[in-house]
């Protein structure tokens, strides 16, 4: 795919590089240049047909029941076929679904956060029975590819990726959690393994670059906030953006704020990120505010958010002694694709 300019070229750092990555590893039908609607309904339909009648069961819901908004992040019994009773041949096509949705980078970080599990089963003495790496379910909403919306979720521990899809229109990728525990693997064979490295560096960094009066506009609170505030049940708790606007940041922090945005859109395959940071740019990069709360540590407690029109980024590391990262992605306008299917629907009763 060609990629679009959208007038700030930090939007478009890294296309072509993530593109070219995006194929590594992937099945080969896979590399043909497939758009997100044909790639996620072939990758859909091929893990249900490799899907005996029970595990079909389990793992397909009506696009319309409210199990679809069931999200959340913690350990915890999760409708949906998880990969530890699948056929190899099912794992292989759920591993191919997650790929259809995600970039190379967003797939190396889904994969680690479920190799945390093993590593907090060797660090923890109570309930280390719980950590499971494939204990992570997936969850197939309506029928793919049929002319209707259909939906899938991946989720498990920290892990929580939720898709909507929509005929004739764009593919919704919120509620998207990823979190790290450790967020820096202390010992044993993953020893110094960072699964959300990036989201942390560049989050510091911004913070860091700010002068003394932008400073004061972006911190919030003097300490961590303590955990996302938009988790499940509270997405339309934080209403009105906070902090600093990027547009009024200077040349080095506002080229940090771009990096950081696409850091989080580019987990997702690449037509989804530049449909999602063009929504960004279209309604305008001076409305997303930079918040801080805690001190620019890494070492510490800290917490930043991304918030404007179309996007609410949060990221949290207070918990295990700074060692602990909840990081989440919403569309303030429509998670679950909410402002898509109404527009959707409405077209379809104009037709009719």
């Amino acid at each position: 795919m060609g990629a679009r300019r959208f007038g700030r070229r930090g939007l478009l750092h890294g296309l072509a590089v993530a593109t070219a990555l995006g194929t590594a590893g992937r099945p080969t039908w896979l590399w043909a240049e497939e758009s997100g609607h044909e790639a996620m309904a072939r990758a859909a339909l091929a893990f249900l047909g490799a899907l005996d009648p029970r595990r079909t069961r389990q793992a397909t819901f009506p696009f319309t029941q409210a199990e679809r908004l069931n999200w959340h992040y913690v350990p915890r019994r999760r409708e949906g076929l998880p990969l530890k009773d699948m056929t190899a041949d099912a794992r292989a096509a759920a591993h191919a679904l997650l790929q259809a949705g995600l970039s190379a980078a967003g797939y190396a970080k889904a994969r680690d956060v479920m190799r945390l599990e093993g590593v907090l089963r060797q660090l923890e003495t109570f309930g280390a029975f719980h950590r499971d790496p494939d204990n992570y379910a997936v969850t197939i909403f309506g029928t793919p590819g049929q002319g209707a919306p259909w939906g899938w979720r991946f989720e498990g521990h920290h892990l929580s990726l939720n898709i909507t899809v929509v005929p004739g229109r764009a593919i919704a990728v919120t509620p998207a959690f990823l979190g790290a525990n450790p967020a820096e693997v202390p010992s044993g064979p993953l020893k110094g393994l960072r699964a959300l490295q990036a989201e942390q560096d560049l989050g510091l960094a911004l913070a860091g670059s700010l002068d003394s009066a932008e400073r004061a506009h972006a911190t919030i609170a003097a300490e961590s906030l303590g955990d996302i505030v938009s988790g499940p049940g509270r997405e339309q708790s934080l209403r009105a953006p906070a902090g600093v606007p990027v547009g009024n940041l200077g040349g080095e922090s506002h080229a940090l704020a771009l990096r950081l945005l696409e850091t989080y859109a580019r987990n997702m395959r690449g037509d989804l990120a530049e449909g999602e940071l063009r929504k960004i740019h279209t309604t305008g990069i001076e409305r997303v505010h930079f918040a801080w709360a805690g001190p620019i540590d890494a070492k510490r407690p800290h917490y930043y958010r991304l918030h404007g029109p179309t996007v609410l980024i949060e990221y949290d590391n207070t918990q295990n002694n700074a060692n602990h990262i909840h990081s989440v992605w919403h569309d303030p306008r429509g998670d679950f694709g909410v402002d898509l299917l109404g527009a959707h629907y409405l077209t379809d009763r104009h037709h009719a």
